[in-house]
Order: C-alpha cells, then sequence, then structure tokens
C-alpha cells in the first residue's frame, strides 16, 4: 500500500523550509531549504534608495520557494495535506484576481509585501491617538508592524496604487490563494495582525476603504482548498493535497510541541523570544502583555502573546565581543561552561536585558542594557552568567504578568534551537521560575507545526490534540529546578525588577539613546563619503 504524506512549509524572513511527514509513522522522511532569490530589500529596489524603515520583499520569490521544495519532496508521492506558516505581518496588495501588484508596477516600494519588519509606526501612533473598543485585547495600541499601520501608510503614501488594490492580504494568505485558487484568509493573521472580531468584524473606518479589500477569515485548520491542477504539473504531487489555510509562524509550532489545550506556557527562544499563553476561559488581556485572541491560533482557546526583544543575539553579542575561541561555536560551549562554575549571585552582577529594548510591558525600543555591581574583581564568567540571568528574569516576569491576570499555568514549554542547544541557559530559567521546564525533543518543529495544520485540514487526524499525539514531539527532556538556586534568585529577582521600575534608570537610558543618534548622525555628515557625495 502506498504511504500517504504532509508536507509543512515554514516561510521565514530569508528562505522557506519544507518537510514531509509520513501520515502513518509521523517520521520526518525528508526535508528541503530555499534562500529567497531576492532576499529582504532594506536599502534600495531596482538602484533606487528605500525610505528609513522599509523592509520588503518579492512576492513571486514565495512561489518560486513552493514549487521547488513542493517539488523536492511530493513529486511521485501521494500527498493529503499541506500547510503553510508565515511571518507576520506581512501584506501586500494584489488585484482583485490575486496578481501581485509588484509584477506590474516592480519601481514602485509600495507595491512589494511589507515585511514583517517593516515599520509604520507613524501611522500606528495616528491611529492609536483615535482609540477605540478593538484596541482593547491589544493593550489599547497598534504596532506599526501591523496590517492596519502599513495599509494606512500605503494609502497615504501611494493612492494612485492603493486605488489599484483589489486585495491587501497577509502573504501566507496570498500564497495560499496561488497554490489553490481559492482566496481563503486565515482567522489567525485577521485576528492577531488585522484585529478582526468574531462579534464585531475588521475594524471599521480605521484605515478608509480597507474593509473592501478583506474577505471574512477562515479558522485555522481549515481547508482552503485542493492544490490546482496547474500546480499539480509543475510539481509531480498526486493525491487530495487539500492546503490548510496559513498560520503565524509563531503559533504554528503549538500542535508540534503538544501545546494543544489550556494551562500551557509557551517560549521559543532564537534571537528574540515570543511567548504564547493559552487558557480556556476569556478573562481579558492580563496588564502588561500584548495581545489576545479567541479560537485564532487553535480552536476553542484563548491565546495571549508577548515577547523579550533581544534574547539569543544578546548572548551572541557578548561571545563574539569577548571571545574565548576563534570558533563560535565553541565560544558559546566554554563561555557557558566558565559561567555554571559560577554560583548564583556569587560575581554580585545584576543585568537588564533590554540589549534591544524592551518589548513587554514598556515597548520601549529605546531602553538599553545594564550591568550593575561591576568592580575589579568581576570575572568574564560572572558578567556572563548575569546577562543568562537577566533573560531567565525578563522571561519569569512574563510568566508572573500572566499569572497575575488570572491565568492558571500548569505546564511550562521551551522550544526551537537555543531551547535544545542550551540546556544550561534552560536549567536556570527552572532555577528562576521554581518551576519544571519541558523542552521537546523534535526536529523542525515550526514545519511540522504547518503539516500538522495539514493533517487537520485534510482530516488525517480529527483535531489538533490527535494530532499532536500521533506527529507532534514523541519526547521531551525536563528541567527540574534546583530549589536552593531559586531561593538566592528570589533575591536577585527582586532586585532586577527595581531596576526595571526605575523611571531615572529608563530616562537616562532615552537620553543617552537620542546623544548617540544626534552623535552618529553629525559623524555622517562630516565623513569624507558625505563630502564627496555633496
Amino acid at each position: 500500500m502506498t504511504d500517504t504524506y504532509m508536507i509543512g512549509m515554514d516561510f521565514g524572513s530569508e528562505s522557506a523550509r519544507g518537510i514531509l511527514v509520513n501520515a502513518r509513522t509521523g517520521a520526518q522522511e525528508g526535508h528541503h531549504v530555499h534562500p529567497y532569490r531576492n532576499g529582504i530589500l532594506t536599502h534600495s529596489l531596482r538602484g533606487r534608495s528605500l525610505p528609513a524603515n522599509f523592509v520588503l520583499q518579492v512576492a513571486d520569490d514565495y512561489t518560486e520557494a513552493a514549487e521547488i521544495i513542493l517539488s523536492a519532496l511530493g513529486k511521485g508521492r501521494n500527498v493529503a495535506g499541506i500547510g503553510i506558516d508565515f511571518t507576520a505581518s506581512s501584506p501586500m496588495p494584489a488585484r482583485a484576481d490575486g496578481t501581485a501588484l509588484s509584477a506590474l508596477y516592480p519601481d514602485e516600494p509600495h507595491a512589494y509585501v511589507k515585511l514583517w519588519k517593516h515599520s509604520a509606526q507613524a501611522h500606528a501612533d495616528a491611529i492609536n491617538a483615535l482609540g477605540g473598543d478593538y484596541l482593547g485585547n491589544f493593550g489599547g495600541k497598534l504596532s506599526g508592524e501591523w496590517m492596519l499601520a502599513k495599509a494606512a501608510q500605503m494609502r497615504a503614501e501611494a493612492p494612485a496604487l492603493w486605488a489599484e488594490t483589489g486585495r491587501f492580504i497577509e502573504a501566507g494568505d496570498w500564497l495560499v490563494w496561488q497554490l489553490t485558487g481559492n482566496e481563503a484568509r486565515s482567522l489567525d493573521f485577521a485576528s492577531y495582525k488585522a484585529q478582526f472580531s468574531q462579534e464585531s468584524g475588521y475594524p471599521e473606518d480605521v484605515v478608509p476603504g480597507l474593509a473592501d479589500r478583506l474577505s471574512k477569515p477562515l479558522q485555522v485548520g481549515s481547508p482552503a482548498g485542493s492544490l490546482t491542477p496547474e500546480w499539480r504539473r509543475r510539481t509531480g504531487i498526486t493525491g487530495d493535497a487539500v492546503v490548510a489555510v496559513s498560520v503565524i509562524d509563531s503559533h504554528v509550532v503549538l500542535p508540534a510541541v503538544g501545546a494543544v489545550g489550556p494551562g500551557v506556557f509557551v517560549g521559543a527562544l532564537g534571537t528574540s523570544a515570543g511567548f504564547l499563553i493559552l487558557d480556556g476561559e476569556g478573562r481579558g488581556l492580563p496588564p502588561g502583555l500584548e495581545g489576545a485572541a479567541f479560537g485564532a491560533a487553535l480552536p476553542d482557546l484563548w491565546c495571549y502573546e508577548a515577547g523579550q526583544a533581544a534574547f539569543g543575539d544578546m548572548l551572541a553579542w557578548y561571545v563574539k565581543t569577548f571571545p574565548r575561541d576563534e570558533d563560535l561555536s565553541r565560544n558559546f560551549a566554554l563561555h557557558n561552561e566558565a559561567a555554571q562554575a559560577v554560583s548564583p549571585g556569587e560575581g554580585g552582577v545584576l543585568a537588564l536585558d533590554w540589549f534591544a529594548g524592551n518589548r513587554i510591558p514598556l515597548a520601549d525600543s529605546m531602553l538599553s542594557g545594564l550591568l550593575v555591581g561591576l568592580s575589579l574583581k568581576s570575572t568574564s564568567a560572572g558578567i556572563y552568567r548575569a546577562l543568562i540571568e537577566a533573560l531567565c528574569f525578563g522571561t519569569r516576569s512574563i510568566l508572573d504578568m500572566a499569572i497575575a491576570g488570572g491565568v492558571p499555568i500548569s505546564r511550562i514549554v521551551m522550544t526551537s534551537g537555543l531551547a535544545r542547544s542550551n540546556p544550561f541557559l534552560v536549567q536556570t530559567m527552572a532555577d528562576v521560575f521554581g518551576r519544571t521546564i519541558e523542552v521537546p525533543d523534535v526536529e523542525n518543529p515550526t514545519a511540522l507545526g504547518a503539516a500538522i495544520h495539514a493533517a487537520v485540514a485534510a482530516g488525517i487526524v480529527g483535531s489538533f490534540a490527535e494530532g499532536a499525539e500521533r506527529l507532534g514531539a514523541p519526547s521531551l527532556r525536563e528541567f527540574v529546578p534546583n530549589l536552593r538556586h531559586f531561593e538566592k534568585y528570589e533575591t536577585l529577582y527582586a532586585e532586577y525588577r527595581r531596576l526595571a521600575a526605575d523611571e531615572e534608570l529608563r530616562r537616562a537610558m532615552r537620553s543617552l539613546h537620542l546623544f548617540a543618534a544626534r552623535q552618529n548622525a553629525h559623524s555622517q555628515l562630516e565623513s569624507p563619503n558625505a563630502e564627496a557625495a555633496q
């Protein structure tokens, strides 16, 4: 009997990754990575400079990646379902028939995908100043990286293109449209990035004309349609090939790591860190957290979002700046080994983890990192340990906000590459929390989550819970807290919170940030290159 497969595709910032999952055994039998042909466009477009804060991509890069991955993994195979996750919010303008405007107007920046890192903060600020009930689940404010702000920017700065825009659509939803011929929007993207409410729909009149360019979304796990005959011809795929509606990349991992019920706190630890908190009851957004929606990340569950702006990249900065070895990977191992020999509090150093600003709860990118307690006795190992501890204190503050908001937390799960590659970090986090932390043993968790969405849409499994059990992480590692360390960390955490609450300290950080920006601008004007350009 011919085996049946699912393909999960994870569309990241610079490349797309696909995996082939056997529907019977759950085994990952193949994978393929394809970098985007045009990468990320931040400085120039077709020889013309781009404005500040523009971060664009070419929609055709996604279809090219999809064709190559689907062909590499699915050619000649019986594929039951295809799942897709995508960065968010990464919207793009298209005609009513799905044609990307970038294909028609290649010299126009606003015709391209606005990648999640693209910021239209001035337009978000203007929207926030108007207020509205729809902001209640988002702490009263929009981000400049979300759909409404990006739509407002396009409408204001490129009105002629806006007039030609039949659909303003997340890139993940657009790709599903291309694969199936059906416009099938995801409730996940709509709820978290366009403030859609299942009771009242999209916000009215926030961005005039936007509602006409959107459509009613479908719940995650819904089938958008089957792969078109043309795509079957191009990829060689056979079988039903049902395509699931797309999912936000940070959310799709939930079933892959077994987080499919209430009371779970999930952290994805990468260069930055994102956290999802699942709840079975509607309690309102806990103060300090970023966003909430019901039934959008997973059916019948509330999911709260939060994050830390710097995480792995903060440690990478220290390791690169103060190397112990020429090999970067060995550098991390040597720093971890040295830091483990230092007891909690022994070095007398405490840090704030705001090296890329503070995302939760202050939402202030001008804040900065801090080391307190340095002396002539301070060591590299003690400083590195203080940075590890600061990251864990920052994560604990998010956990505490959820608990203070009435959300019961019965399980804590950490995933992604850093959680698996740095057990010292996870053990320190367990010690800081005073709670057991689970790290699922799973390869490619994001793409696997997309494959589980495909299995649900294709009817291979009856629910996400069944998908998690049959296809998700087969095992996990538990990190049990050292209670003696926990007692010491209670004292250090209290001091961390005092530093974080110090408004005078934050004012000094902002002042230094602005001063440095002025000095950098002045230096650029005085540089020989600037004089030559004049």
